[in-house]
């Protein structure tokens, strides 16, 4: 079936919003007299959420005490500088300059609480250029579960079969499969040094945005 839609993860497929994160961490280290700390360390559990995040900048264990308050700090200063260093990754404009060119929708599917999502896509002026932005707000199971893809296709009236769903996570490519979507997973996002996304599944795996322009010239062409 041919190519109709590309949706795409959030952070580490669409956007490097890392840089944002550490700088959290590191200022709520700053705030405890804690000096600074390799950023990688938290770049590598970015994935987890804000809990793996601050369990890494704390050296705890999840669930251990302050942990929780730690988190929900994390949150709260996240809410007001979630767009401040976050940017899309190096060739995203031109392949989403490219997906607009030939008449392609797209749009986002994240597990990113709306509140944060929307906020950043506006601010990056993004959302008026997404026809579909679906979160984990809209949703009774995120990713890994189909269910956001599902409501994505409906929202566009499209058949799962012709998207392509790209993302940087397990979770990303379990969903695609799991809706019927086509996959491509990334090397470049957040990829914890154990994992390894040519282990996952995916249609193709890239290693830069830019590589996404080839495999939509043979999506097109595919009937």
């Amino acid at each position: 079936m041919r190519l109709q839609a590309v949706l795409f993860d959030m952070d580490g497929t669409l956007l490097d919003s890392a840089p944002d994160f550490i700088a959290i961490c590191q200022a709520m280290r700053s705030d405890r007299g804690l000096p600074p700390m390799d950023g990688k360390v938290i770049r590598d559990v970015v994935s987890g959420g804000a809990g793996a995040m601050v369990a890494a900048a704390f050296d705890l264990t999840q669930g251990a005490p302050g942990h929780e308050e730690l988190r929900l700090e994390f949150l709260e200063r996240y809410l007001s500088d979630c767009a401040v260093l976050t940017r899309p990754f190096e060739g995203i404009e031109e392949l989403l300059a490219d997906i607009e060119a030939a008449n392609l929708t797209w749009g986002v599917v994240t597990n990113k609480s709306l509140r944060f999502a929307e906020r950043i896509m506006a601010q990056l002026g993004l959302a008026e250029r997404s026809a579909v932005l679906i979160c984990p707000d809209h949703v009774k199971n995120s990713k890994p579960d189909p269910e956001m893809l599902f409501l994505a296709c409906s929202q566009l009236n499209i058949d799962p079969a012709s998207v392509l769903y790209i993302g940087d996570d397990l979770r990303d490519i379990e969903a695609g499969r799991a809706a019927g979507t086509r996959t491509a997973a990334v090397s470049y996002g957040y990829i914890h040094p154990e994992d390894n996304p040519k282990h996952w599944g995916a249609d193709v795996v890239v290693d830069h945005p830019l590589e996404l322009r080839a495999v939509l010239d043979r999506a097109l062409c595919s009937c």
